[in-house]
């Protein structure tokens, strides 16, 4: 069903998960000082402990090896290796991550690692952050760093995860730094972000030890055909590209054309130029470099009618816990429109569903919702593959239920369940399923 260079992981990100925020060096990310602000994360929870991975990988790899997974998407904590975001290098962080690897690879897991997933280092955004311009030279010295140190043994990078997200953490989403800005201020620092992934990559392939690949996980608002005739699929897919509606900054295109192809889309950039800095055009060839796959996260898309217009959920449509709608042939459209536009293996990032999950009497965990929306994304995956998209991977969010930002530990996406007191780990039945998935190479999906 799937080829066996197919690529199958789990993914995390670094404040979700690791804990340890005062040891071993680590300074403040911006996400440890947004969690101090009264109100600005439920239940007042923070990232302080997480998941204890910063103690507990050996444990949680050792899970991943008997799921049979073979990737595992992680971030480096910036702060962590550099703790002023430039200059001093930190040994116990540098150490912390070369475990992590060693681990990894010897458990016969490739890691998959993304520079930075929000959390940008407090002394950086005290200089001004994303809307300094010398913040692309600061992440390329980062990624210069990490390129040196890790890349004879880490073959696999992303630059940025979600983007959309970063800029959207300025427009009021309640997210890190909790900001509220407007176009005017905005622009700039989404062009800022995509020239720091430019120079990032410019400096890993200078730096790197042997040959890596790289790409940037995405994310963006896909529009899927309310009906699926010529027509429809047509006008979502043009509303997926085109994206008229007034939040620009979380579209797909504004962040994928420039660095796949190496320009703004319109109509957006007509709508948008005008807060571009001055000779903007000048950094398209720096932000546009040669990359090896094409990046998504994925866990939605939104029906279109035949005028590419969004329409609402028919009544009893499927939602997760947190109220995101569930849309299985999305995740077709999406990956097919991505491999027709920018000619790149598609990886599915992050893909999963956060489901009411608790301890049952019998001392297990029963996610049964979970199972069945992730067998319907991946048959849908597998049609987008014989349909003509090349599909590189994917990757289910997550691992371990974690610290989901400004909804803390409310929501839980895990395959393995976390007692945050105990930390105790259980593996819920769908990580039995997955690795029942991975082992068949997605035969078992035909399974119902």
């Amino acid at each position: 069903m799937f080829a066996k260079d197919f690529v199958w992981g789990v993914a995390t990100a670094a404040y979700q998960i690791e804990g340890g925020a005062r040891e071993g060096g680590r300074t403040p990310s911006i996400w440890d000082v947004h969690c101090r602000k009264e109100g600005a994360i439920f239940n007042g929870n923070t990232g302080e402990t997480a998941c204890d991975f910063y103690h507990r990988y050996k444990e949680d790899i050792a899970l991943m090896k008997e799921m049979g997974i073979g990737a595992f998407r992680m971030s480096f904590s910036w702060n962590r290796i550099l703790p002023e975001g430039t200059g001093r290098v930190n040994a116990a962080g540098v150490d912390f991550y070369s475990r992590v690897i060693d681990e990894l690879l010897n458990s016969g897991i490739q890691p998959y690692v993304t520079l930075m997933h929000w959390d940008l280092p407090q002394a950086l955004y005290e200089r001004g952050g994303y809307m300094n311009r010398d913040f692309a030279q600061y992440f390329a010295e980062y990624a210069q760093t990490v390129a040196k140190l890790f890349s004879d043994r880490v073959k696999n990078f992303m630059t940025f995860n979600e983007p959309q997200l970063m800029l959207g953490a300025h427009r009021g989403s309640g997210k890190a730094p909790g900001l509220c800005l407007t176009d005017v201020e905005t622009a700039p620092i989404a062009h800022n972000i995509l020239r720091a992934h430019g120079k990032g990559v410019l400096a890993m392939r200078a730096a790197s030890k042997g040959h890596i690949d790289i790409g940037m996980a995405n994310q963006g608002c896909f529009f899927y055909p309310a009906e699926e005739t010529p027509e429809n699929i047509e006008a979502a897919k043009r509303a997926t590209f085109e994206y008229r509606l007034p939040n620009w900054y979380s579209s797909l295109p504004w962040y994928a054309d420039p660095i796949y192809l190496g320009r703004y889309p319109e109509p957006l950039l007509s709508r948008l130029k005008k807060y571009l800095p001055e000779n903007w055009e000048d950094d398209m060839k720096e932000i546009c470099q040669p990359l090896d796959f094409c990046g998504q996260n994925f866990y939605n898309a939104y029906r279109a009618d035949e005028n590419g217009n969004q329409v609402a959920e028919p009544a009893g449509a499927m939602y997760n816990a947190e109220h995101w709608n569930v849309s299985p042939s999305g995740i077709r459209f999406a990956a097919k429109w991505l491999y027709e536009r920018y000619k790149l293996p598609v990886i599915i990032t992050e893909n999963g569903m956060c489901c009411h999950d608790w301890v049952s009497l019998d001392g297990k965990v029963h996610d049964p919702q979970r199972i069945d929306f992730m067998q319907r994304y991946l048959l849908e995956l597998d049609r987008a593959q014989r349909e003509g998209a090349k599909i590189g991977g994917y990757f289910c969010w997550s691992l371990l239920d974690n610290m989901e930002w400004n909804l803390g530990y409310r929501p839980r996406f895990g395959l393995v369940y976390v007692d945050y007191k105990t930390q105790q780990r259980i593996p819920k039945d769908s990580a039995h399923w997955y690795k029942k998935v991975i082992a068949t190479q997605g035969e078992s999906l035909r399974e119902v």
